[in-house]
């Protein structure tokens, strides 16, 4: 009986002590602390014209990963509306199973207008029907961030 209640014992300490707020990085080191939320971004976002830009961390869930290699992911800000993340000077990639997740981004948010032609390569990358892709006939302001650091929540 005392071998049962102290594995019993040891199993809830194993488990107690394990960090709930692990996450693995790619780029830059970062670290949780003075993270802004995206919901809290999203009035910053919209106040902002083409050219502007600020440096900020925050977190969001993801929306969507480049397929092709992980190069880009959107993630969501509110009410339809998503942030298009790239990775600085193209010097990593995160892992293209990642949709649903929570990721802390460190870097510049800006707003950017998309041509048809890179909006339609994006929704390649995204393996988009051709349906979809040829649907695609405007240029469209949007929200975008250069990470240099990302943490995706484990």
């Amino acid at each position: 009986m005392k071998q049962l209640l102290f594995a019993i014992f040891c199993l809830f300490l194993v488990y107690s002590c394990k960090n709930k707020d692990s996450y693995q990085s790619f780029g830059k080191q970062i670290t949780v602390a003075k993270t802004m939320d995206v919901f809290s971004m999203a009035p910053y976002y919209k106040s902002m014209q083409v050219g502007d830009s600020m440096n900020i961390k925050m977190k969001a869930k993801v929306i969507d990963v480049c397929q092709a290699k992980g190069c880009w992911m959107t993630l969501n800000l509110e009410n339809g509306n998503e942030v298009m993340v790239k990775f600085k000077d193209y010097g990593f990639f995160v892992p293209k199973d990642i949709a649903g997740k929570e990721v802390i981004v460190n870097g510049k948010a800006f707003v950017k207008e998309f041509s048809v032609n890179e909006k339609r390569h994006y929704a390649e990358d995204a393996g988009k029907t051709i349906e979809e892709i040829e649907s695609i006939t405007q240029p469209k302001r949007s929200f975008s961030f250069e990470a240099d650091g990302v943490l995706i929540q484990q």
